[in-house]
């Protein structure tokens, strides 16, 4: 193991721990209507339409995860088929699937820093926990409890080869999101901080950073550039909705091991 990965592994192993300890806790009230939850979690500055996603829970949340798993014998018979074909529409319906479908039910969920609710507004969640419990409801075959436990860079690891990983340290917000548009597309990646994980979305070149926020005490989508958890020494980004390997293993059911 190299110096840098050493240091690298050293910033990033404690993930939501240490900021979130250190943080004031501010009483929050879970949301219930959709209208509601709607203008609680999604600041003025997004607009729902630009983006062409959606911030409201819709329809039951285990029609919705049972809905997932039943769809994924299409894309198993296509991928017998074309591989390609079936991993391109695969990405598709797993990126709509998760940023329109599953993620609307837990926006207004609390935070809490050992939070590991399996119910969207029904408990707490943290960091980590939100990541990995998102990525189960969408069927990926990893255990939620293993990945939320590891930092953010093992958690990256195991969703795309570490030499395939990119990171950025000390580096400006504005460089940073020059830099991500000109190696990724539009799609949904993991991003690991130096003290805090989450989702980002990359939609027209802008950078959303989508998250179980300690600062805020609930799960938010905001612009990541002007969120206070996104302010970090280091970043490290997997791919997710655009990474061909890990599509095909949700394709074929294949047990997702948990880097540590």
């Amino acid at each position: 193991m190299n110096k840098v990965f050493l240091f690298l592994l050293c910033l990033v192993v404690f993930a939501c721990a240490d900021s979130s300890q250190q943080q004031t806790k501010v009483a929050t009230t879970t949301v219930t209507s959709a209208k509601a939850t709607t203008i609680s979690i999604v600041p003025n500055s997004i607009d729902a339409t630009v983006l062409d996603i959606n911030f409201t829970p819709k329809g039951n949340y285990n029609t919705i995860k049972q809905t997932i798993k039943a769809d994924r014998a299409y894309f198993t018979r296509l991928f017998q088929q074309n591989k390609q074909k079936a991993i391109d529409s695969a990405s598709q319906y797993l990126y709509y699937k998760l940023i329109n479908e599953i993620v609307p039910h837990w926006y207004g969920t609390p935070w809490d820093f050992n939070g590991h609710t399996n119910t969207p507004n029904d408990g707490e969640i943290a960091c980590g926990y939100f990541v990995s419990t998102t990525l189960r409801h969408l069927d990926f075959k990893l255990n939620r409890y293993k990945m939320a436990q590891q930092g953010g860079l093992n958690e990256a690891i195991t969703l795309q080869p570490k030499a395939k990983l990119k990171i950025y340290r000390n580096i400006s917000q504005k460089e940073l999101k020059t830099k991500l548009n000109k190696v990724y597309e539009d799609g949904i990646y993991f991003v690991g901080l130096s003290n805090h994980v989450g989702y980002i979305l990359i939609k027209n070149k802008e950078l959303y950073f989508l998250h179980s926020s300690y600062y805020d005490n609930k799960v938010m989508i905001e612009k990541a550039a002007t969120s206070p958890c996104f302010q970090s020494d280091i970043y490290v980004f997997a791919e997710i909705t655009t990474n061909r390997k890990l599509i095909q293993k949700w394709i074929q059911n294949t047990t997702i091991p948990i880097h540590h």
